[in-house]
């Protein structure tokens, strides 16, 4: 079983990938990458291996 330090939130994952907050909830709308929610207040998290993944597969400019 996960625990909720094992997630980021959405600012402290926009630190860890280099991006702005809007982006990730622009890349969920887009379904580059699918939050987990907080089953308190709602608010988005994300696990560290999924944001890693993510930067594999992001193709240089």
């Amino acid at each position: 079983m996960n625990k909720i330090i094992d997630y980021f939130t959405i600012q402290q994952a926009a630190d860890f990938l280099g991006v702005a907050p809007n982006t990730l909830r622009n890349w969920e709308r887009y379904n580059k990458i699918t939050p987990y929610r907080n089953p308190l207040n709602r608010y988005r998290l994300y696990k560290k291996e999924d944001l890693e993944k993510l930067l594999n597969n992001i193709q240089p400019a």
